[in-house]
């Protein structure tokens, strides 16, 4: 689905939003997937992004981590959903600008996980963007938000909404401790037989998609 498409959602309120969600997604897993519909049934439009985390190390390069997103996408086949990888920057600043520029008549909400709602407020430029900012908070299981957090990002001009999304508790770094392609959705099982830094299936050949670590 193009930008342009994105603007044929219903008329009215809920119209004028479309959600954002950046992810490692090294790999996606199940819980992306239900992330991600469960953002459908939330919102009229919703855009994600394989990103590249600065305070993360990242397994799988950032290519490969977009063909699998991709790959989640389309399986997820639903116009609403689409892959718009010029979002992805280290720094939501960026990512909301680009947003605004390709959807004009919409209002962006950034989706994070309540894992970083204590993290938002030391964010790159944080007092900058906050003030106006939508943010969809998705509960992540052994992550509790606590009300002074939240009442923080609202004394930064933030707009924290909780989603009451039930998201199973499948972690991309749990699937790559495990070794475990059962952690990932069988759509995304093609393309990790060919390139699986994860070590999920046996490899028969070299890969073009070398790991980013060591």
């Amino acid at each position: 689905m193009t930008p342009a498409s994105a603007s044929a959602a219903p008329p009215g309120p809920a119209a004028s939003t479309i959600a954002l969600l950046g992810t490692s997604a090294d790999p996606p897993t199940h819980g992306h997937r239900a992330l991600l519909e469960g953002l459908l049934r939330q919102y009229p439009a919703v855009a994600t992004w394989a990103s590249d985390n600065p305070q993360k190390r990242h397994t799988a390069p950032l290519a490969l981590r977009q063909a699998l997103l991709a790959a989640l996408v389309a399986a997820i086949d639903e116009p609403r959903l689409q892959l718009v990888q010029e979002l992805s920057s280290p720094w939501t600043e960026v990512t909301l600008q680009r947003a605004r520029q390709l959807w004009p008549q919409r209002q962006p909400v950034f989706v994070v996980g309540s894992d970083l709602v204590d993290q938002i407020p030391r964010w790159r430029h944080a007092a900058r963007w906050l003030p106006g900012c939508r943010l969809a908070v998705v509960p992540r299981a052994g992550w509790c938000v606590a009300a002074v957090a939240l009442e923080r990002l609202r004394q930064l001009g933030a707009r924290p909404e909780l989603l009451a999304l039930d998201i199973p508790a499948t972690a991309s770094s749990g699937a790559r401790a495990a070794a475990d392609p059962g952690a990932v959705p069988e759509a995304l099982w093609p393309l990790l037989r060919r390139h699986d830094p994860y070590g999920f299936f046996p490899r028969r050949c070299g890969s073009p998609w070398p790991s980013s670590t060591p």
